[in-house]
């Protein structure tokens, strides 16, 4: 006889270093299953060639994963020159080669290139929707959907390594940013092509790689070292403001109510506490004055 696994209500955020190899979407699943999380969400897709920080949020915490999906991310990327491939990284097949004279500031101006406000083309494989199906599902069946460019920012390309045709490039950028594409857009640059070997996340929203725990970690802990693990809820929103309630604000807000607070309030949204420091959710200032409730949590203490 089969026992159906118990699902409980675990309220956190867990910094999980993606290993190579799994997809976003399974090292989700992985977690969840190690913490028989009711529900759980990730916080801005790494590819399968992609490791490092992945961010779980789990609970309470999926209400604010958004907040850590679009926010910068940091990436270390490594890049061969001289070859394109199908997929524009090490996974594809090589469509051209080409000979390699490039300086390490001829290649540093390149980069150069690419930084600001940039408008970037989405790869074909990629896990963008067309009609209810994955991008990359429609590029292995060889057939290319048209896509439109957007625009994108990168706050900063610092070159760590170059030698020949190798180099290896730290980048500050925003979300629905393709390190893939920029790699293969600096190729093109240099008039040599290029393709990503290699690619690793290592901060977004604070969080930090070092702070992230591997699953094979994970799975030598007990129950109780896992969940010691897990960081607060509000660490996914930590960026912004805090309010305090007074005890009947903070019960009418968690009633649904909109609230005074004494003093000034900043806009946008807000993140609010009780006069115990527990909090309470997202808010955020109303036209009249009041705060208004957005995004509550339901944490039983």
């Amino acid at each position: 006889m089969q026992f159906k696994r118990i699902k409980k209500n675990v309220n956190g955020v867990l910094l999980l270093d993606k290993p190579l190899g799994f997809s976003s979407n399974q090292a989700l699943q992985k977690v969840k299953w190690l913490y028989s999380a009711a529900k759980a969400g990730h916080t801005g897709t790494l590819d399968p060639l992609a490791t490092g920080l992945l961010p779980i949020c789990l609970g309470e915490a999926t209400k604010f994963a958004q907040y850590v999906t679009d926010a910068y991310k940091t990436y270390f990327a490594t890049i061969k020159l001289g070859a394109t491939t199908t997929t524009g990284d090490a996974e594809g097949e090589v469509l051209t080669t080409a000979p390699v004279n490039v300086s390490a500031t001829q290649f540093a101006a390149a980069c150069k290139q690419f930084i600001g406000e940039i408008s970037q083309m989405p790869p074909m494989y990629s896990a963008l929707k067309h009609e209810g199906r994955a991008l990359y599902e429609y590029a292995r069946e060889g057939v290319d959907i048209a896509r439109q460019s957007r625009l994108i920012h990168i706050s900063s390309i610092i070159v760590e390594k170059f030698e020949a045709d190798f180099a290896q490039i730290t980048v500050v950028c925003s979300k629905g940013t393709y390190i893939r594409t920029l790699a293969e857009d600096i190729g093109a640059a240099l008039g040599c092509g290029a393709h990503l070997i290699g690619l690793r996340r290592t901060e977004t929203a604070g969080y930090l790689l070092a702070q992230a725990i591997t699953i094979e970690q994970l799975e030598a802990l007990s129950i109780e070292a896992r969940a010691a693990l897990l960081l607060p809820v509000d660490s996914a929103i930590e960026s912004l403001p805090k309010v305090v309630l007074n005890a009947d604000a903070a019960f009418y807000m968690m009633q649904g109510q909109s609230v005074w607070q004494a003093g000034k309030t900043p806009g946008g949204d807000l993140r609010l506490y009780d006069e115990q420091n527990k909090f309470l959710g997202l808010g955020f200032l109303q036209d009249d004055g009041k705060i208004a409730p957005k995004r509550l949590v339901q944490i039983k203490d």
